[in-house]
């Protein structure tokens, strides 16, 4: 347990080391102090560096820095609307309407000779075509979930409406994969690893603000949060609109997700995972704080898993999604047991 008093600098600190680390590890390694130079707007001692730095780097911590946290609030808000410390932000299936829209575009143009012209032509990392498939997939499963809500009453049942229309879309995918081209195949598992370097300053420019507005639209419910954490009939016994309020939560989690998953593909492990270690450090249950501290946790966790798949000292990148998993897959398991742990405790 740390006090809040000591949390926030902490945490602060934690990725301002973070984000400086990720931006001087990779294939080429740049001082620290080279760095600053840099970000301060000063000549570095390689004129190399600065675009190293400026073009590539840069974007890719602020991507990463910026979509940890939205994954990780997604998942707060799932695990808190269905009561589930399992849920993560692709429990209702808008990661899978993601990788459709993308499976679409690369595997379903590319069954056609003149549509593999086309995809090769206009190649995967950071295309606007993807992107705007991504989220127009995304969208479409937020459309159909939003009209699941206003039907369905009980959370547990919305929530196997989303898993089994994600097991649909998935199918649905494997589908185009059969009827595609080796290397078309081989693009779209591309994409599904992950990536944080695949955004440019011009996408920059609808990715960022999408991400922070919506972010900080989600602290604001910090408040119905807790109310939902004591379960629907306590909520509505204290005058929370539970309706409103549940396809608020679906839809700022639908953007986080869908947004990140169109620039980034489908990240995994850091919605369902960060949460839990948010619970830990702030030691509360109060979405106030909690919201906040995920946030910050979502990105040092994005940030760290980005540094280790650069492999520092070597010119290989892991697939993102490996390195996530690596991180996250420990945590839950830690979850589980002492949830375990706990429950025998009692009996």
């Amino acid at each position: 347990m740390i006090r809040l008093r000591y949390l926030w600098p902490l945490l602060l600190g934690t990725i301002a080391l973070a984000f400086i680390l990720d931006l001087i590890t990779g294939t080429v390694t740049i001082p620290p102090g080279q760095v600053l130079t840099i970000l301060l707007g000063n000549e570095p001692e390689r004129t190399s560096w600065s675009s190293i730095i400026m073009l590539f780097r840069l974007p890719k911590a602020l991507t990463a820095l910026t979509a940890g946290a939205a994954l990780a609030l997604s998942g707060l808000m799932m695990q808190t609307l269905f009561r589930n410390p399992l849920a993560g932000p692709s429990v209702l299936g808008i990661s899978s309407g993601a990788s459709l829209g993308v499976a679409l575009v690369v595997l379903g143009t590319a069954i056609s000779h003149r549509g593999a012209r086309l995809v090769e032509g206009m190649g995967l990392a950071g295309n606007l075509t993807l992107v705007l498939a991504s989220a127009i997939g995304a969208f479409m499963v937020l459309l159909a979930i939003l009209i699941a809500a206003r039907w369905v009453n009980d959370v547990m049942t919305l929530l196997i409406i989303g898993i089994l229309g994600g097991f649909a879309l998935g199918s649905v995918v494997s589908v185009l994969i059969h009827f595609s081209r080796p290397e078309m195949i081989q693009a779209y598992i591309a994409w599904t690893f992950g990536s944080f370097s695949n955004i440019t300053w011009q996408e920059m420019r609808i990715f960022l603000p999408v991400i922070i507005i919506t972010c900080s639209l989600t602290m604001l419910v910090g408040k119905p949060l807790n109310g939902l954490l004591l379960g629907e009939t306590y909520a509505k016994s204290m005058g929370l609109n539970y309706l409103p309020v549940r396809l608020i939560v679906i839809t700022l989690t639908a953007i986080l997700v869908g947004c990140v998953t169109a620039y980034c593909g489908p990240v995994a492990f850091i919605g369902i995972a960060v949460p839990h270690l948010a619970r830990v450090v702030a030691a509360t249950s109060d979405h106030r704080i909690l919201l906040p501290v995920t946030a910050s946790l979502g990105g040092v966790v994005a940030l760290v898993a980005d540094l280790l798949a650069q492999l520092p000292g070597h010119s290989t990148v892991l697939p993102l999604n490996a390195v996530t998993a690596l991180i996250g897959s420990p945590v839950i398991i830690w979850f589980i047991l002492k949830r375990q742990k706990v429950q025998r405790s009692f009996v």
